[in-house]
């Protein structure tokens, strides 16, 4: 299994409008990115990522897993660009703010650090590991 990170502003998607959709989650679409792209195709159905609060926050605040494969995405005129749908599994106990993140030695490779704008990035075990810890989860 794989472990992502996807990134959202709360005002235009929050964590808890994503718990509201329940079980039947929602389509994570918009991105027009093409490394994000990929990371999109490569997401399998059971697959475990961090939802993360950007601009906003700055923090991950929950965890959320792929129930959908890449599929297209109708709100992209060009068809080249694909969608997921992700549902809410859990909240962290303990929000992972961007600070705590960057302060971390054991961190400083992660996608998140190293590639700020990707709305959709890959987490290591070894990071994912980690944050669930911090997190409390």
């Amino acid at each position: 299994m794989a472990h992502w990170l996807y990134k959202s502003e709360p005002f235009k998607w929050s964590w808890e409008m994503q718990v509201k959709a329940g079980a039947k989650g929602t389509h994570w679409d918009g991105v027009r990115n093409h490394l994000a792209k990929q990371q999109l195709l490569a997401m399998r159905t059971g697959d475990k990522g961090f939802f993360y609060h950007s601009n906003e926050g700055k923090e991950i605040v929950g965890i959320v897993e792929v129930i959908k494969e890449a599929y297209p995405d109708p709100s992209d005129e060009s068809g080249k660009f694909v969608m997921v749908d992700i549902k809410a599994v859990k909240p962290l106990k303990t929000p992972v703010t961007l600070a705590a993140i960057k302060a971390d030695p054991r961190l400083q490779e992660m996608a998140l650090i190293r590639f700020s704008r990707l709305s959709v990035q890959p987490v290591t075990d070894a990071e994912w590991d980690l944050i669930c810890g911090l997190g409390g989860v």
